[in-house]
């Protein structure tokens, strides 16, 4: 093991024993923030400090079993042999796992999320293509076993959505549908072209974990909330309360809405939700670009105008051109049939994250 690596998991050691002092002290526990914040870091260094006490442990073992390899008996001097091969083996495994265990781990990765896709460019075809993708995202969610519950949506009239909102819910949502913010491109005949040329429309996604209250202050002073008759499509009111909410947040701009609910109160909750969730994930933009260029996520910022993945219906195929995925399953993947590209994904950020920190 790399004199570095050690070091790391020695200070991770001792950074354990701070935080489970730090817990038992009353103002900690006082402290909600605080005191979530050192649960999730000792959860994040516990299987570490673990995994390294039997590293630790089996680096004795070795030493022990190679002064008896010396042994004056011969049998003894073998059996010694022996047991340093699979000592050592075991030892190659312990370090690997080590290996994986300090990858850095995003906050993050266990929250629900908020998703917004948008027609871009494209007009009627990018809105109907805005649709095909939120049905492949709650395709997708119900081989998870995540539940979608909608926010708002303000649908096209030639199909699919201008604009739709919704929330993923379930476990480790955040970790596996992070890296789909960005631009969208499709590429496929309109059902209303009858020349047969193929097109090429666009639609954005946003991916923002969900925040509570505790990650972001809201003075209520800052918002203007205007209520107003939910609408369906064609822009027809479809009752007769001002039930929908639009809440906008003066200081930044951020604008929210929701009439999913036919409750006002429901709406306005759930707008918060939403402005909470994008002044989050802003603080989050922030954060990584103070951090600079050279340790943000390898395989994209999540800008809107960065064109993240193409799906070329002729040729049943989806790009992705960050890392260079392409899979010629499209039809598959329209139904929400996204693990392999998801995992992908994964797998070369997590590569990406060990090769920075070596």
């Amino acid at each position: 093991m790399e004199q570095s690596m050690y070091q790391r998991l020695s200070s991770a050691r001792t950074r354990l024993k701070e935080i489970d002092e730090a817990l038992l002290d009353e103002n900690t526990m006082k402290d909600i923030k605080l005191f979530r914040d050192l649960s999730k870091e000792r959860a994040y260094l516990e299987p570490q400090v673990e995994a390294f006490d039997k590293y630790q442990k089996n680096e004795h073992n070795i030493s022990d079993a190679l002064e008896m390899s010396h042994d004056s008996d011969p049998e003894i001097a073998e059996m010694a042999k022996e047991e340093i091969k699979t000592l050592n083996a075991e030892q190659e495994k312990l370090e690997a796992e080590l290996r994986e265990l300090l990858i850095p781990k995003d906050p993050n990765d266990d929250k629900n999320i908020i998703v917004e896709i948008r027609g871009a460019a494209g007009g009627d075809e990018g809105n109907i293509f805005a649709g095909d993708l939120f049905r492949m995202y709650t395709r997708y969610a119900e081989t998870q076993g995540w539940k979608i519950q909608m926010l708002d949506e303000s649908a096209s009239e030639a199909g699919g959505f201008s604009q739709v909102s919704f929330m993923i819910k379930g476990k480790m949502v955040y970790s596996k549908m992070k890296f789909e913010s960005g631009a969208h491109r499709v590429q496929r005949v309109p059902k209303t072209e009858a020349s047969g040329r193929i097109h090429t429309s666009t639609a954005t996604v946003l991916v923002m974990p969900e925040a509570e209250e505790i990650d972001v202050e809201i003075n209520p002073n800052d918002l203007q909330v205007d209520t107003y008759h939910s609408q369906g499509a064609g822009g027809q009111n479809v009752n007769k309360t001002e039930s929908a909410v639009r809440i906008t947040h003066i200081p930044t701009g951020i604008v929210v809405a929701c009439q999913t609910e036919k409750s006002q109160i429901q709406n306005r909750e759930i707008a918060m939700q939403m402005l909470r969730a994008k002044m989050y994930s802003t603080l989050l933009e922030k954060q990584q670009e103070e951090i600079g260029n050279e340790r943000r996520l390898k395989i994209g910022t999540g800008e809107r105008s960065e064109k993240i993945r193409t799906y070329n219906y002729p040729q049943n195929r989806v790009t992705d051109h960050r890392i260079g995925f392409t899979i010629q399953q499209l039809d598959r993947v329209m139904e929400g049939d996204i693990e392999e590209i998801i995992e992908a994904l994964i797998h070369y950020d997590q590569s990406q994250k060990i090769a920075g920190e070596n």
